[in-house]
């Protein structure tokens, strides 16, 4: 069956919105400054053997669907053959009615691939023959696939012990595309697993040629890393974490904290909160230091299903949106950092709903006239990247802050075949803001109105983040 509903107006309900998508969205380049796309296969400009490989493989978006509609473990992340795979996500599809996945599965077959059927049981077969006949064809490369989709930046997501040598690589070889890393030091302070913390620690200290006994050394070891990642032109961290941290510390405390860390002595739970303390103040006034964005992701309750951790490790679709305590211990980290003049641009994501309204007022706590949208209410994230996500964020952010001043979508994404979440992210932008003109509540300006669209497409981001196109 042939698709209806994604028209050339899919999620557009009037006319204005119907202009200020088609006559300025939809034209914008793809500024993604965060996702988790592999930088070796970009760099190799990798061809995938079948729409199984590109579409199914580490996407835990998928894989939550088929076990919740009751696929067998074995055809979502065992050793059984593609094709089989891929017919039993098809069997899934139709069941994902009101889910975002119905709607991103169905904008990728049309988009990429040029499909207009919905996929189902029926035609499973055929959908996979033709996508993977297509995959194999140099049009199809990894590169090709996000020029389809009018990218022209990405930011990958890489730890510090990480050589960089695929960005690198595509530095030289691509005239094109950039792609830049983010420098995400999750790891550095992860005290809940000290064997896997002091494995890191000592992996570090022998990319630094340096052996790290103490607090100081190991803070410094982080300095060279972040240098190093700087001057391969990074340009902004990330952070993963539960909530906030802001304890009160002194610095002999933490220094005896460390000793027990590195002899692998389990540690309070106070001492543990002190040492994320530390080690978040000092990694941020790196960042600050840089001229760096700062991306706080708070809120994942991560790995809650100990049985399958064990058999298939993390980011393998179990987890969930946390209730942790965000705003005094956010208000507290944020000010500890502006009292000391090293609060760099930062970007809150939250995963709870719940704390939109948080993230929406305490950005403009720390805004302070240095350059537009210094602090940002990051796009729905993860769970709340879909269209109600969408909505409510902007929502909140335009009754809070300044909508104008966004930097828009990311993909927050493993997959080459994510990118129509831009275009998905956009339609419901001009709806919400067509849907205002119709109703009397903005002017119908369509100069005004459209340069508000372009700039939070992509403008505002390019502004923000500094990192060059040429």
């Amino acid at each position: 069956m042939a698709t209806t509903f994604l028209t050339e107006d899919f999620l557009l309900q009037g006319k204005i919105a119907r202009r200020l998508y088609h006559e300025y969205a939809e034209q914008m380049p793809i500024y993604d400054y965060h996702c988790h796309l592999p930088a070796g296969l970009i760099a190799e400009d990798h061809m995938f053997e079948n729409i199984t490989r590109v579409w199914l493989a580490g996407d835990h978006y998928k894989w939550r669907a088929m076990r919740t509609s009751g696929v067998d473990e074995k055809y979502i992340t065992g050793d059984t053959p593609d094709n089989e795979k891929f017919e039993k996500w098809a069997q899934t599809v139709p069941f994902t009615l009101r889910n975002p996945l119905y709607h991103w599965t169905h904008l990728e077959l049309k988009r990429y691939f040029g499909i207009n059927e919905l996929l189902n049981s029926d035609n499973a077969r055929d959908i996979y023959d033709a996508c993977s006949e297509m995959l194999n064809s140099e049009d199809f490369s990894v590169c090709k696939l996000l020029s389809k989709m009018n990218v022209e930046l990405v930011c990958t997501t890489e730890g510090p012990l990480d050589n960089l040598v695929h960005h690198r690589k595509i530095r030289e070889n691509s005239s094109v595309l950039k792609v830049y890393a983010a420098f995400r030091p999750d790891k550095s302070l992860a005290t809940e697993d000290l064997p896997a913390l002091n494995a890191f620690i000592d992996k570090l200290g022998q990319v630094c040629g340096s052996e790290i006994r103490t607090f100081d050394s190991y803070i410094e070891a982080l300095r060279q890393r972040h240098e190093f990642f700087h001057n391969e032109g990074c340009r902004l961290s990330d952070y993963g974490l539960e909530t906030a941290y802001a304890e009160q510390y002194g610095a002999d405390e933490i220094a005896k904290i460390f000793e027990k860390i590195r002899a692998n002595r389990p540690l309070e739970a106070g001492e543990a909160l002190k040492f994320k303390s530390a080690m978040m103040f000092e990694l941020v006034s790196m960042d600050a230091e840089a001229g760096w964005v700062m991306q706080l992701h708070l809120g994942a309750l991560r790995n809650t299903n100990s049985r399958m951790l064990g058999t298939l490790g993390p980011d393998t679709g179990y987890d969930s949106i946390g209730d942790f305590e965000t705003a005094r211990p956010l208000m507290m980290f944020l000010d500890k950092l502006n009292a000391a003049c090293k609060l760099p641009k930062t970007i809150l994501y939250n995963l709870n709903p719940a704390d939109n309204a948080v993230m929406a007022t305490m950005i403009g706590n720390y805004q302070d006239g240095s350059c537009p949208g210094k602090m940002q209410f990051g796009s729905g994230w993860w769970f709340l990247d879909q269209k109600a996500g969408i909505e409510e964020q902007i929502g909140m952010l335009s009754n809070m802050g300044l909508l104008s001043r966004f930097i828009g979508m990311t993909t927050d994404s493993r997959s080459f075949l994510s990118f129509p979440r831009h275009e998905y992210f956009r339609r419901i932008l001009c709806n919400i803001i067509g849907g205002d003109v119709e109703q009397g509540l903005l002017p119908n300006d369509m100069q005004l109105l459209g340069k508000m669209v372009e700039d939070i497409c992509f403008n505002n981001a390019e502004r923000y983040f500094g990192m060059s196109l040429d």
